[in-house]
């Protein structure tokens, strides 16, 4: 019997069960937790699985081969995740030279005029002698490339003002 003769011959409920096993796996994917949804997927899976199946010889051979689906699609991702495409976007390559800046550091840039390194809406980075920083204004938009000034920090939050050139 081939997968669609399965599909044509599930019940509606069976189906639905599949779906929202489905559905559940995704969420777990994207979605920090404790397994919860995954669990719960992987239970509607073999429920719709059993539901489906016209014995339990051939459920239990349905769920094995899911398992080892599942296993070989595991494998494959964490491979990619490890050497391949999603390594690139997954794991930091360079060294971090970046020191955070502390609250020590940011009450001495009080009154200190610097430039923006990215678009400030309302939060961003700038650039005060050489330190990148973490900024935020007002409430106003700064363009990349703009002159600001701190006007206040407090702890490690620095706020700036646009300066007029």
């Amino acid at each position: 019997m081939g997968l669609l003769d399965a599909l044509a011959n599930m019940s509606t409920l069976a189906l639905v069960i599949f779906v929202v096993g489905i559905v559940c796996l995704v969420i777990e994917m994207f979605s920090p937790g404790f397994g919860v949804s995954g669990g719960t997927g992987l239970l509607l899976l073999f429920i719709g699985i059993v539901m489906t199946a016209q014995n339990l010889t051939q459920g239990l051979i349905m769920t094995a081969i899911l398992l080892v689906l599942a296993a070989f699609l595991a494998a494959l991702l964490f491979r990619s995740a490890t050497k391949g495409r999603l390594s690139r976007t997954l794991v930091l390559r360079g060294d971090v030279t970046e020191h955070p800046v502390t609250a020590a550091v940011t009450s001495l840039l009080q009154g200190q005029t610097g430039k923006t390194v990215t678009d400030l809406h309302p939060s961003g980075h700038a650039d005060f002698d050489g330190k990148r920083v973490d900024v935020v204004t007002r409430g106003e938009y700064i363009g990349k490339g703009n002159r600001v000034r701190v006007v206040q920090t407090d702890g490690n939050r620095v706020v700036v003002a646009g300066v007029q050139e």
